[in-house]
């Protein structure tokens, strides 16, 4: 899967550099067979988005560098996906950007693996959440669409820095969600429209969803 990951991410031609960032040495040893960059970080990480500052440190980035986070559970990413991510956060002027889908797949809507998002008339974010939301009180509603979030995250070195040395808030601890923490923290998240939808692997059931695809 990480193999997957990698080469649909090397199809973007806006990121200069392609890297795995892990603490598991099974992992090195498969992207190092593949060919492809990989930095070994600590082991004591609580997120993704921790060892993703280490691995910055790692790659000595400078304040101004832009980091795209992409999570090794999109085996099925589209490169366009990341174009249009890097170029929300380029031209946006916030401090961080992320990606959604318009939906109106009801199963993926009462998900709580699903995260949904709901934004403002400019595209930022309001709220993220495992709920339902917007809440559809009407049965006809069923057809109405919702913004479903999309795991991808880019950010500039200096703000990410600045993010993993915030506490975790009430809400992120309620939700599970990491990207609360720059909400409760008065931060804009910059939601892009992406061109495709995505599904990646939170269950067994995904997995065997997702093979069957490749297989296809």
């Amino acid at each position: 899967m990480i193999q997957h990951v990698y080469e649909r991410t090397l199809g973007c031609p806006l990121l200069h550099k392609v890297v795995v960032a892990t603490d598991d040495k099974r992992i090195v040893r498969v992207v190092e067979s593949f060919g492809g960059d990989c930095v070994l970080t600590g082991t004591a990480h609580q997120s993704g988005t921790d060892r993703l500052d280490e691995a910055a440190d790692l790659l000595g980035l400078a304040d101004e560098d832009l980091l795209v986070n992409v999570q090794g559970d999109e085996p099925l990413l589209d490169p366009r996906m990341i174009d249009v991510l890097i170029r929300a956060t380029i031209y946006s002027g916030f401090e961080m950007a992320t990606l959604a889908y318009p939906s109106n797949n009801m199963r993926e809507f009462l998900d709580p693996n699903c995260v949904k998002v709901v934004t403002d008339a400019q595209g930022k974010a309001l709220y993220f959440s495992r709920a339902p939301i917007p809440l559809q009180r009407e049965a006809g509603d069923k057809g109405q669409r919702f913004l479903k979030h999309l795991g991808f995250y880019a950010y500039r070195r200096w703000f990410l820095r600045q993010f993993t040395a915030l506490s975790p808030g009430e809400l992120e601890k309620a939700e599970k969600l990491e990207q609360l923490r720059a909400l409760e923290n008065g931060y804009s998240i910059r939601v892009a429209q992406s061109p495709v939808d995505c599904l990646s692997v939170d269950t067994p059931e995904d997995l065997q969803r997702v093979r069957t695809i490749v297989e296809q």
